[in-house]
């Protein structure tokens, strides 16, 4: 467990010092919808990063029929999470939608970067 909150710890924060930093960038060319969805889709993203993590060990310590239910019950509340941040960048228009959006998927862009800095530093190595 320790092994997943120290992945957790690396790529949340990573997301949100890059979400912080492009949002701040945003802000400052006066385009704050743009920022301030961006951040706010990246918090999120974190929560559900986390959540998933938190929710691992109960599907794995359960009988099948559990861990099916567990499952579709996590991935539903972890959907409906993701939806409030949508649902709130429709109804404001202090928040942009495509940057919410993206915001949303930012723990995962850390991760594809991550792989392909590794990808990079492995190729130039040989």
């Amino acid at each position: 467990m320790e092994s997943v909150r120290e992945t957790q710890k690396k790529y949340c924060s990573r997301a949100i010092a890059a979400a912080i930093i492009c949002g701040l960038i945003f802000i400052v060319l006066e385009m704050s919808p743009i920022g301030k969805g961006l951040i706010l889709g990246t918090l999120f993203s974190i929560i559900n990063f986390i959540l998933i993590g938190e929710f691992m060990p109960q599907r794995i310590d359960a009988t099948r029929g559990k861990a099916t239910w567990l499952s579709l019950g996590s991935l539903a509340f972890r959907y409906a999470l993701l939806a409030l941040p949508l649902f709130l960048a429709i109804r404001l228009s202090q928040l942009d939608l495509f940057a919410t959006a993206v915001g949303l998927f930012m723990v995962q862009m850390m991760i594809l970067w991550d792989y392909l800095l590794s990808y990079i530093r492995t190729a130039l190595q040989k």
